[in-house]
């Protein structure tokens, strides 16, 4: 995840951005860099790698100015160098920007229709030339930014200082994190405490819409219809905590709020965004040409993963998928001589059972590859090809972005395995990944349902068990649904595919029984409704998950409907997994379990 950094001050304030940029360390990062204002006007110091290159950078070419921002970047648009680092900057503004502008190529083609020129590949200098559009045309600083935003499409933290402007730092979020840190005579803005943590614990936490003016006395934050509202004063403990819980309760919810954030980051590892096309991360070699069968082998909700790429690798590239549980694909001694390529999943990159299955795989000769969020972990090392999952630190034993890095890691990879092997024409691939690129988008409009999933979750914490159906693609999300009720509120729950309600499960729906059916309309749609006529019949307490066209359709009346916005088939698991998660969570908070350390279970199994 990348990093942002903020301070308008009465005191120098390079080398505090650097400290701050310290702290965010363990997000993960490959460029930094950070702008001040001084009487020299707006400057800035960029350097790839780690931080020590821009700190030796800082030694020889120091920034002076009591106002800057800084930031450490993951590459998403274009590669990690120094062209493409944040800062990004005209003569007028600065700007840093955590997430994707899904809308970047559309507004670049404007900017340079109006004679604006770029220096970089990303698509974050089109908003620092946006903004500065607008200042030309006569808009004050403040202004430019609420003009702007509207023409933003994707998830978004954003931070801005102005040339002439030394009492003034710009912030605006959403989807993507974003905290004001409260000072004695100076003002802070950060991704989160830990940000905050060496110049104040006092800190309030924007939400989703928010956008804030801040000076050296105050900040001044408006919300998303451009209201002025007050967030509240919270206490961090970021000076005692390497991750905090910000303003949320539990550390799952936290993450579940990461998600557009790291879904982007980690989508930005297999797709060049400034193309559309999509590569193996970090310049490695995997070809899918020759390969014709596939292995996937992973535990617990990165089985259920690897399930969901299984659906991904058989429709887009037309490779046929086995998939097991590795704590008994590593004792079948199963015969894998026409299996080209064994794929194993994992958060932790140190689950015994994936590591021995990863051995069994290389003792029989196989390529192998990892989907790893840890890339220092013993599978990822020995692998021969490390897929890695940008979700940064996962506190909560929950797997929830974990989950969705792994759907989008697989999803990516599954489209560059279709252009290897001819399946998918260069059009096709640019519309997919354009697809995958409004990923942060619809995560975050699925937060628009906390509200109505939290008074839900309290009559589901009355039931004792529960079913999830889905087919298709929700299939394994009916399994992750339930699997996460069971963890962490301890309902029985159980996830089947809908077409084998009749084969067996159909027996248990009375009017006992909530079904909480996952249904986009896609063309399986029509036969999950069949589905869910027969549960009605039978008095079953139907909750349904779907899009806006599948409300519309309205042919079963439910106990209650969460509708997301309609999307692309590829993006539905990542999207519908999120009110899933909400849903689990909210129920265990109702039921007062503890969410973030359920009983009996560890974040990392590393034994049988």
């Amino acid at each position: 995840m990348c990093g942002i950094i903020g301070i308008v001050s009465g005191q120098p304030v390079a080398d505090r951005l650097v400290d701050s940029l310290k702290r965010l360390e363990y997000r993960g990062y490959d460029s930094a860099g950070i702008a001040t204002l001084s009487d020299a006007g707006l400057d800035r110091r960029r350097a790839e790698g780690k931080l020590v290159n821009l700190e030796t950078l800082l030694k020889t070419e120091p920034l002076g100015g009591t106002i800057g921002i800084g930031h450490t970047r993951w590459a998403t648009h274009g590669a990690p160098t120094v062209r493409n680092a944040h800062p990004h900057a005209t003569p007028r503004v600065a700007v840093v920007h955590n997430g994707i502008i899904e809308n970047f190529r559309e507004l670049r083609t404007s900017l340079e229709a109006d004679g604006y020129v770029f220096e970089s590949e990303t698509d974050t200098e089109t908003i620092a030339l946006i903004v500065t559009r607008a200042l030309d045309r006569g808009a004050e600083p403040v202004e430019a930014v609420r003009q702007i935003l509207p023409q933003l499409e994707g998830a978004f933290a954003l931070a801005f200082v102005f040339s002439g402007e030394e009492n003034l730092i710009v912030g605006a979020r959403r989807g993507s994190p974003l905290a004001v840190g409260i000072g004695k005579g100076e003002m802070f803005l950060g991704s989160d405490a830990i940000a905050l943590s060496p110049f104040t614990d006092a800190v309030r936490y924007l939400e989703d819409g928010d956008f804030v003016v801040l000076d050296r006395s105050q900040a001044k934050i408006y919300d998303v219809d451009g209201l002025a509202v007050e967030r509240p004063v919270r206490r961090s403990v970021g000076k005692a905590f390497y991750v905090d819980k910000g303003n949320h309760r539990h550390f799952m919810q936290k993450e579940i709020y990461e998600q557009p954030e790291v879904i982007g980051h980690t989508l930005g590892s297999f797709v060049d965004m400034t193309t559309g096309r999509t590569r193996v991360p970090n310049g490695q070699s995997l070809d899918f040409k020759d390969i014709k069968r596939m292995a996937i082998s992973a535990c617990g909700t990165g089985y259920l993963a690897g399930l969901t790429g299984r659906y991904y690798f058989e429709r887009h590239a037309r490779i046929a998928c086995d998939i097991d549980v590795a704590s008994e694909f590593r004792y079948r001694e199963s015969p894998l001589g026409d299996v080209d390529l064994a794929l194993f999943v994992s958060q932790s990159g140190e689950t015994a059972d994936t590591l021995a299955s990863l051995r069994y795989a290389k003792s029989m000769g196989l390529k192998t590859a990892s989907v790893v969020n840890v890339q220092e972990s013993t599978i990822a090392r020995e692998s021969d090809v490390v897929l890695p999952t940008l979700a940064g630190p996962e506190i909560g034993v929950a797997s929830t972005k974990a989950f969705t890095c792994q759907l989008m890691a697989l999803a990516a990879l599954s489209i560059r395995a279709g252009v290897d092997r001819g399946v998918i024409s260069p059009d096709e691939e640019l519309a997919m990944t354009r697809a995958l690129a409004e990923g942060p988008r619809m995560v975050a409009e699925a937060f628009k349902l906390e509200g109505q999933i939290e008074i839900l979750a309290r009559e589901l914490a009355t039931y004792r068990h529960a079913l999830y159906l889905g087919r298709g693609l929700s299939y394994p999300l009916a399994l992750e649904g339930a699997l996460k009720l069971k963890e962490i509120s301890y309902i029985h729950a159980e996830g089947y595919a809908a077409g084998e309600l009749k084969h067996g499960p159909i027996a248990l729906i009375d009017e006992t029984m909530p079904v909480i059916v996952v249904a986009p309309h896609d063309r399986m749609f029509e036969k999950t409704v069949s589905n869910m006529q027969e549960v009605a019949a039978r008095g079953g307490r139907i909750i349904l998950i779907t899009d806006e066209k599948g409300a519309r359709a309205g042919a079963v009346s439910a106990m209650e409907t969460l509708i997301l916005p309609d999307m692309p088939e590829i993006l539905t698991p990542i999207a519908f997994a999120v009110p899933l998660q909400m849903l689990a969570y909210h129920t265990a908070v109702h039921m007062g379990t503890d969410v973030d350390q359920p009983r009996n279970l560890a974040k990392s199994v590393t034994v049988e």
